[in-house]
């Protein structure tokens, strides 16, 4: 049985919202989630950046399950966001999808993506 153990040393910031480290014990089973953004099951991309963001940790959530896997397992996201996106407003909407499975987060802003509608793009590596 894989065991992640989460990191978070004294001397850096704590947050319920992530770990600062994951350490991953061997035998388990990489997942990597491609880059997903708020397309639904018809790919249509739709909303603000809080609904596309909702829908894209939804897709994200769905890869996991069809690997057997869950938010719990994920030791890294990352998070692309358009450059002018609200970031606040992201976050937000997080917990209610995510629940509180404190991964590593990487955030970035970008000048755009593949599909111009798209706000945000989220990719994650599970470990089962």
């Amino acid at each position: 049985m894989t065991r992640l153990t989460r990191l978070n040393p004294d001397s850096l910031h704590a947050s319920p919202a992530f770990s600062q480290g994951i350490a991953v014990a061997p035998g388990g089973t990489t997942v990597y989630v491609g880059g997903q953004n708020g397309t639904d099951s018809t790919g249509v991309i739709t909303g603000d950046i809080a609904a596309q963001t909702s829908q894209a940790l939804r897709n994200v959530l769905a890869v996991l399950s069809a690997a057997g896997a869950g938010p719990e397992q994920v030791v890294r996201l990352t998070i692309h966001l358009a450059a002018d996106a609200d970031l606040p407003a992201a976050f937000a909407v997080t917990p209610a999808v995510w629940g509180a499975h404190p991964t590593t987060i990487t955030v970035l802003r970008v000048t755009g993506f593949a599909r111009p509608e798209a706000l945000v793009e989220i990719d994650a590596i599970a470990v089962i």
